[in-house]
């Protein structure tokens, strides 16, 4: 009987084994929604230049959104008069992202500024309206509660209205400072040298992202943050 007995517990000890085997397959671990949706680079993208920039300022912003998904034609920049007055500048700023919106069919545009473009930004966004055209902002090194750096140009009305403490700022500053829906952003740092302090760029409400150590200047060619920048609005 032993032999019997042997030969039958071998035949069930192969066949556990080849359950075991060849049984039914693990469930896969499960995809979450967010690794399989596509970012969403349809959104057009208005970039704001700072005091005495111009649209060549986005050159590697542009290059780093391309690189991230956007066409070249969702990218737009918005030049201003640098030593004119920020509510006619805030006022284009409207009138260019209408024309935005009207040319992409789009229904609102992100927007990115830089240095002074935080003052033109925020006072179209918050004074004007804005907000519900703009789903997005993002404010790199902006002055948004002003600089005194502006104290060396205080002969043009851009730079007074640049000084903490001026009206225009209390007019932006005051209440809320990320009204509406639209997404609020900031980065910033202390090695800056412009906007003094370099906390001004803060905004109550937005996520503030300090960057270890960035020149005001440096920002505009920072890939990392440009990239970050990118991810933010898709």
């Amino acid at each position: 009987m032993r032999r019997p007995l042997r030969r039958l517990l071998g035949v069930l000890a192969a066949f556990a084994i080849a359950f075991t085997v060849s049984g039914p397959a693990a469930a896969a671990p499960r995809t979450s929604a967010a690794e399989v949706t596509p970012l969403s680079t349809s959104t057009p993208v208005v970039f704001v230049h700072g005091y005495t920039g111009s649209a060549s300022n986005w050159v590697t912003a542009m290059s780093v959104f391309r690189t991230k998904g956007w066409s070249s034609d969702r990218l737009f920049a918005y030049e201003y008069n640098s030593y004119g007055n920020n509510v006619s500048n805030a006022q284009g700023l409207a009138s260019f992202v209408q024309n935005v919106k009207s040319r992409t069919g789009a229904s609102k545009v992100a927007i990115v500024n830089h240095s002074m473009g935080g003052l033109v930004s925020q006072y179209y966004l918050k004074v004007l309206g804005g907000n519900a055209n703009v789903s997005h902002l993002a404010s790199i090194a902006g002055a948004n509660h002003g600089t005194t750096y502006a104290g060396a140009c205080l002969i043009y009305v851009t730079c007074q209205q640049m000084y903490p403490g001026s009206s225009f700022i209390s007019q932006i500053s005051s209440g809320d400072e990320t009204p509406g829906s639209t997404a609020y952003a900031t980065w910033y740092s202390a090695c800056d040298g412009i906007i003094l302090p370099y906390t001004s760029t803060r905004l109550d409400g937005a996520d503030n992202n300090p960057v270890a150590c960035q020149t005001h200047i440096g920002f505009l060619a920072d890939t990392s943050v440009l990239g970050d920048i990118a991810d933010f609005i898709s």
